[in-house]
């Protein structure tokens, strides 16, 4: 019954791809399915998912950018309420992309999914008044195993798309996400420069 319309390799980013399901609406309201494997398996995508994991922010509120070391996870991420601006990274050695950064606007209202693959550096920032984000991951959640890179890394060099009333120095961090690492960092623990 699902049918979903996939657009693949986002920003020229090879595994990166916006999913939009199908909705079916009335004035009732509606009803979609979020995830139906033959849908992904028709479309090419093969995951097994293991976790599903929610959060919820506040206009501000930036999550981020984070990726697993030792235990890589693909993500298939969306909203359920609100709207957030969806970032990742393409870290994956070898990759003619490392570095690239592609984002897309994740609403209740567009449904839009977002699918991550494994080894990209991931994170959002809320522009409604109030999100909650939604996401399956590949692996389980392994204690000690999350690095990060700075969310305003002029490498990298992200273009947020910041809410209204909302700057830079406004931002709401965690005090994790603080002291993430640079792009230059990252590379010199990874051996690469």
């Amino acid at each position: 019954m699902g049918e979903i319309n996939v657009t693949k390799d986002c920003g020229g980013i090879e595994g990166l791809c916006v999913i939009e399901p199908k909705v079916f609406g009335d004035a009732r309201g509606y009803f979609m399915e979020t995830y139906n494997e033959q849908d992904m398996e028709k479309a090419g995508l093969h995951y097994d998912f293991v976790q599903d994991n929610q959060s919820a922010s506040k206009k501000g509120v930036l999550r981020g950018l984070h990726f697993q070391i030792n235990y890589p996870q693909d993500k298939l991420v969306r909203v359920i309420v609100g709207e957030v601006f969806d970032v990742a990274v393409d870290l994956r050695e070898g990759s003619k992309t490392f570095g690239k950064w592609f984002g897309v606007r994740l609403s209740a209202e567009n449904k839009k999914q977002f699918l991550i693959p494994k080894n990209f550096a991931h994170g959002f920032l809320v522009l409604s008044d109030y999100a909650e984000f939604c996401y399956k991951v590949t692996d389980f959640y392994h204690p000690n195993d999350e690095g990060g890179l700075m969310w305003n890394d002029p490498d990298i060099a992200v273009e947020w798309p910041f809410p209204e009333g909302v700057g830079p120095d406004d931002l709401i961090l965690s005090d994790k996400d603080r002291v993430n690492w640079s792009y230059q960092d990252y590379l010199a623990k990874k051996g690469m420069k």
